[in-house]
């Protein structure tokens, strides 16, 4: 067995066998290393790399690798690229895990830090910087420390507000090639709109903190188990709201416009025992057109639908001169019941709504919601949505989605992938190909300056931003250890912010096949919360994956099961003794699924929670 290292990643296989320009490294069997976070490689065997290559290990990590395995005649007869993620972290992650990245300021200097060890070092990493415009305004090249993999470079005070973006020439396992890549920076704070340059900031400006900001007091907790949550959609709590000054709608500063009908019901709920919103994504989206004029929304006339998307040239045919509402209206005046649908699909990519479960930067705040999407608009109003609802006696918890990205590779919605390939993506063991259980790009957080990334920000949000916990999609899709990592950091800053998620057991690191993960099984003891399918089915009835008749039809304790019959349930023996189990499920929910919680069970046994 080989490993064969190429500087121009120009290793490729030929009719006459390997060709390219390489160095070859022979290696050895040897004892398999305990590897805790990816356990998916335990039943394979090890081979260690000889002296020399260990020695030039940080170089080899920014070439082309290929294993092969030859045969007794010195045949090549299997090969593969090589994922190097553990390698990295190995070589750099305990000296840089405790850097800053991003940007920081001392007095008025910027000072820009990228993690980008991969990178080549001739021609090294360089930062472009623009005019808010978008015109360059010069290239500066970046210093690296070979200990942390880290490159750096102090600005002047003027490029405080500027935009920028990341210069590199790295290999890709993605096309298996060298590629120049410029890309923006993963730790944004701030963004042009679209997300096409980051931009430089300092959170602590004065011009970015709402009257009152850094005096302003949250509700008290007593304890976790007091929270009341309500989830909401940052655009839908006022895109429709009439008393909402119309550039308010949609925006983050709907939420600190006192006496709207919104702000009214918020206050209402607040007296009425409701201690937190629930924020759907509000971290930058990839995929939300930020400008109002690049986007078709309901409220315009029809023919800026068919401009944009020529599917729907059949509506300007038969609406001409009507809003895209109104026509939708008609149609089911007129019994033309699917039209509506197929107009929603039509406009689904060109509006403003998005669930936000779509992240491109996870510490930046997304544009859209802003009245100003270019630039540092997005922060003040955010902050301004956090005050406004402190004032209404509520806190804020965002729902966070380090699970996955947008996209990978070399695709331009692709940040992480294009910075330092093949490192922060789970990915498959035997292809290669980047894993997408989670319906996107599977982020892995078992890596270390992913973990690092997701408690950078986690402490941004709640330092900077005043946010009061979160809400993980797929928390089952990272490490217990990494979430309670991640509690503890946040919690440093303020003890009061909770941490809760989605448990799911399922994908690649179902049954902890990979890592112990945080699912809902493994978690009791840490303080972080969980959904729970164990109460929510039995008593609503019905999964998140039903589908035609069982959509509606599968029924719980609240909705007839057993003693209000329909077409999936007879109403016999199985259905009540079901029923009369799953109460059982239910009555350990309700008392909180406490492990030391004793009952007597539907069979008349006395059993622990």
């Amino acid at each position: 067995v080989r490993l064969l290292a190429s500087m121009d990643a120009s290793i490729k296989a030929g009719v006459q066998g390997l060709d390219g320009a390489f160095d070859s490294y022979t290696l050895t069997s040897t004892s398999r290393p305990a590897l805790d976070n990816q356990r998916h490689l335990s039943t394979l065997g090890a081979w260690a790399l000889p002296a020399a290559a260990v020695a030039e290990a940080r170089e080899l990590a920014r070439q082309q690798l290929v294993v092969i395995g030859l045969n007794a005649d010195g045949e090549a007869v299997a090969g593969t690229l090589v994922q190097t993620a553990g390698a990295l972290d190995a070589l750099y992650a305990d000296a840089a895990y405790g850097e800053p990245l991003g940007v920081s300021f001392s007095g008025s200097a910027p000072t820009l830090r990228v993690w980008a060890p991969t990178a080549l070092t001739d021609p090294g990493v360089s930062v472009r910087v623009y005019e808010t415009d978008g015109s360059l305004i010069e290239e500066r090249a970046m210093t690296l420390d070979e200990d942390t993999g880290i490159w750096s470079v102090t600005g002047p005070a003027s490029w405080n507000r500027k935009f920028y973006r990341i210069r590199l020439d790295v290999y890709t396992y993605a096309t298996d090639a060298i590629v120049t890549n410029e890309v923006t920076d993963p730790y944004s704070l701030s963004l042009s709109a679209d997300s096409v340059h980051s931009q430089f900031v300092n959170l602590d400006d004065a011009d970015l903190k709402p009257a009152g900001w850094d005096t302003l007091v949250k509700p008290a907790l007593d304890a976790p188990e007091d929270i009341v949550v309500y989830e909401l959609h940052v655009r839908d709590f006022s895109i429709a709201d009439t008393t909402v000054p119309a550039g308010d709608r949609g925006k983050y500063t709907a939420f600190d416009v006192p006496g709207t009908a919104g702000r009214q019901h918020l206050e209402a709920l607040a007296d009425a025992g409701l201690t937190h919103v629930h924020l759907l994504p509000a971290f930058d989206i990839a995929t939300v057109r930020e400008k109002r004029a690049d986007r078709v929304e309901i409220d315009d006339p029809v023919e800026a639908l068919c401009a944009a998307n020529p599917a729907a040239a059949p509506l300007c045919q038969s609406d001409a001169g009507k809003t895209i509402r109104r026509a939708m209206q008609d149609a089911v005046a007129n019994g033309q019941l699917e039209r509506p649908q197929q107009i929603v699909g039509w406009i689904r990519n060109l509006d403003g709504f998005n669930w936000g479960y779509d992240p491109l930067h996870f510490g930046a705040p997304e544009g859209s919601y802003a009245t100003d999407p270019n630039g540092t608009q997005r922060i003040l109003e955010f902050r301004r949505m956090v005050q406004g609802l402190a004032d209404a006696g509520l806190g804020t918890i965002m729902d966070v989605v380090y699970n996955h990205t947008n996209a990978s590779g070399q695709s331009p919605r692709s940040v992480l992938d294009r910075l330092v390939p093949g490192y922060y993506h789970r990915r498959d063991a035997a292809t290669g190909n980047v894993l997408r259980d989670s319906c996107c790009d599977d982020t892995a957080s078992e890596f270390r300056m992913m973990e690092k990334l997701m408690l950078d920000t986690g402490v941004t949000w709640v330092r900077d931003y005043k946010v009061d916990g979160f809400r993980f999609d797929l928390m089952s899709f990272h490490p217990k250890g990494v979430m309670e990592r991640f509690q503890t950091a946040v919690k440093a800053v303020n003890p009061d912010v909770y941490v809760y998620g989605e448990g799911w057991n399922f994908g690649a690191i179902q049954n902890d096949r990979r890592f112990l993960s945080a699912r809902q099984a493994n978690l009791a003891g840490t303080g972080i919360g969980s959904f729970s399918d164990r109460i929510r089915d039995p008593v609503r009835g019905g999964g998140p994956f039903d589908s035609g008749a069982n959509h509606v039809a599968n029924q719980g304790f609240i909705s007839g099961w057993y003693y209000d019959p329909n077409s999936v349930n007879s109403g016999g023996a199985a259905e009540r003794e079901a029923l009369i189990e799953d109460t059982d499920n239910i009555r350990v929910w309700l008392a909180g699924g406490l492990r030391n919680y004793r009952f007597t069970s539907a069979s008349g046994a006395v059993v622990a929670g």
